[in-house]
């Protein structure tokens, strides 16, 4: 198992191979019986106050066309973000939505084609991590390039049988509930008030962070990345509050046992009111579509309407439950948060490993990486590299000569043992791309708004 922090925390990459003891394997196989892929039941509800928040639900996706067998599903909560221009005490929220309709209808597309067509199921889940990254940054670059303003977080989450990866720029988070009841955090908060790593990402990149000035100094609200004045350290789009509010997603993927579980996804509007056991404790037992009702309700009476409130509910089920209530639940003693992202060395104790597999509603962590460095998102260990073309672009895919990529560890600080044939490579625009969100320079002109004290 290997994990890193969210914000910026170390690298993160797929479990290599391991051998298991006899005994544990036999444990297992009596304890919980094989069962290919889950039933997959989902619920959404909404509540709409400004009209940003966007959902995409798609169950019958293929990663080989016209083979049923390969199915995934996708659900991706896609939120606007806001951003603030203070002059003479006026406040003005200019993003719109185009942001999140582009993400909308190109993330998926961008994220499939960052993985080749020609690997089986579990090299796709191996290359997934990077195809997230890379499906992120191009979605931001194009979306950029047309001049919109306009900006967005998303929270995806792709379930391939029962292994459940999840990408997630900004405030959306993503919970599971094991079946024995055990709470897990799937997504990272990005939000500068909660993330002091990605503070300092910003200032060493020339951005400042700040709350708004009132006359007399006065500062109020939460902190704010400037120019632009976003409370978030990542998102699509976004183009005038400066290149370091990245697109990286923090990646996340666990495997759950063959009792299932349940996925909460919910937008800021409902962890600003119910914590994530609140909303587990409110829903519990019922199904997905009721129970997505009920934590938006719960939400709605604890603050009122004051924000978009939107959440997805998904159970995974073994093929015979036909009611969530029995696989979820919950066990005295057995609850509590099991992740809040604390850094963890790629080499975790092999007793740890054990004890997991000795666990039948165990749930295996793969993967985890919530680093801003691209360079480190884009590298993988063998031999998940090898599946991955050299002379493809690592994040948009154009096709490159020999001699005309760059390698994505260019200009950092083990360039100088860098071969210029040393891979991932990069096309010019993604490595222009690439520096400007180092803060380098800038990958296009922007525009400047400054935190202005009212007079």
């Amino acid at each position: 198992m290997s994990s890193s922090g969210g914000g910026g925390g170390s690298s993160g990459s797929p479990c290599v191979d391991r051998m298991m003891p006899l005994s544990v394997l036999l444990k297992r196989e009596l304890t919980s019986e094989k069962i290919e892929k889950p039933d997959i039941l989902h619920g959404l509800a909404n509540k709409s106050k400004k009209g940003e928040d966007f959902s995409f639900l798609k169950t019958e996706c293929q990663r080989v066309p016209g083979n049923g067998v390969t199915t995934f599903s996708v659900f991706a909560l896609i939120r606007l973000t806001t951003i603030f221009v203070c002059f003479l005490q006026l406040f003005d929220g200019h993003n719109g939505s185009t942001a999140a309709i582009y993400a909308k209808e190109n993330l998926l597309n961008n994220i499939l084609c960052a993985i080749p067509a020609d690997v089986n199921r579990d090299e796709w889940l191996a290359g997934l991590p990077r195809a997230l990254v890379a499906g992120f940054v191009k979605t931001d670059k194009d979306f950029q390039n047309k001049a919109k303003t306009s900006g967005t977080t998303v929270t995806f989450v792709i379930i391939d049988g029962w292994t459940v990866t999840v990408a997630s720029v900004g405030d959306s988070r993503c919970i599971l509930e094991s079946a024995e009841g055990s709470l897990y955090l799937l997504s990272a908060d990005h939000r500068l008030d909660e993330n002091k790593e990605e503070v300092e990402r910003i200032t060493a990149s020339g951005g400042e962070v700040g709350r708004l000035n009132l006359a007399g100094g006065a500062e109020i609200g939460p902190l704010r990345c400037w120019p632009g004045g976003l409370c978030l350290s990542r998102s699509i789009g976004d183009m005038d509050v400066g290149e370091f509010i990245v697109p990286i997603p923090h990646v996340k993927q666990v495997k759950l046992s063959n009792a299932g579980g349940r996925l909460i996804i919910c937008s800021d509007g409902v962890w600003d009111a119910l914590s994530f056991q609140s909303a587990l404790d409110c829903s519990r037992g019922l199904p997905a579509d009721v129970a997505a009702n009920k934590i938006v309700k719960e939400a709605v009476l604890v603050k009122g309407l004051r924000d978009d409130t939107t959440c997805i509910v998904v159970d995974l089920l073994p093929p015979e439950k036909i009611s969530p209530s029995a696989a979820l639940t919950k066990k005295q003693g057995m609850k509590g948060l099991k992740h809040m992202f604390r850094k963890k060395s790629y080499e975790s104790p092999s007793h740890h490993l054990v004890r997991n597999y000795f666990e039948p509603y165990a749930v295996e962590e793969l993967f985890e990486d919530g680093s801003a460095v691209l360079a480190q998102r884009l590298h993988m260990v063998y031999p998940v590299c090898n599946i991955f073309k050299l002379l493809l672009c690592a994040v948009c895919q154009v096709e490159m000569k020999p001699g005309e990529g760059i390698s994505v560890h260019a200009c950092s600080s083990k360039s100088a043992k860098v071969r210029p044939w040393d891979g991932p490579l990069l096309c010019r625009d993604c490595q222009v791309k690439k520096e400007a969100m180092e803060g380098k320079k800038p990958s296009r002109g922007t525009q400047v708004f400054t935190r202005l004290s009212p007079t």
